[in-house]
């Protein structure tokens, strides 16, 4: 592995790890959704110009109301884009701003960044709860991290190696 891939964070299988198909792959990586996590894997629409997104459940209803404790500005999402010639997962970092309206968050694309990101928030706040005692209201931590290592890990499982995209074509 060369530098410029520990540097962006490309990562590849193990040695003799058997290589699926690109169905396996996309399946793998779809099947890492699970109702507690605050992000989800979905496919992509057709203006993405890729296979999958990766993004945080901010406009989730379950899911908003904590975000918005969170007070988040930006979030990112992960494009992936699936290249069975290369079995090889590229991925490409995009962020997008937050505004809050009511509670309610609607998000509008950053054209500023593209590239890899690598991010912490997290938060707590104490006061009065609902029985007047004084305790936690909430509490919070979201990492890039916490998307990324499942999905690197799918990837790499299966055989095919995750490829960060920084400069150049997703």
């Amino acid at each position: 592995m060369g530098f410029l891939d520990k540097l962006v964070g490309t990562v590849r299988p193990k040695e003799g790890t058997p290589v699926k198909s690109q169905v396996e792959v996309r399946a793998a990586v779809l099947a890492l959704n699970r109702t507690t996590a605050p992000w989800h894997v979905r496919e992509a629409q057709a203006d993405e110009a890729c296979d999958l997104v990766v993004e945080w459940k901010i406009v989730d209803a379950q899911w908003y109301e904590v975000f918005g404790k969170a007070k988040l500005e930006s979030i990112f999402k992960v494009l992936l884009k699936l290249d069975a010639e290369h079995n090889e997962v590229r991925a490409l970092d995009k962020e997008w701003t937050v505004s809050w309206n009511a509670g309610i968050p609607t998000l509008a694309e950053v054209s500023a960044f593209r590239g890899q990101k690598t991010e912490t928030s997290f938060g707590l706040a104490y006061g009065f709860t609902e029985t007047g005692a004084l305790g936690e209201i909430y509490k919070y931590r979201f990492s890039t991290g916490e998307m990324k290592s499942p999905v690197k890990e799918a990837i790499t499982a299966a055989g095919w190696s995750y490829k960060a995209v920084v400069f150049g074509k997703l």
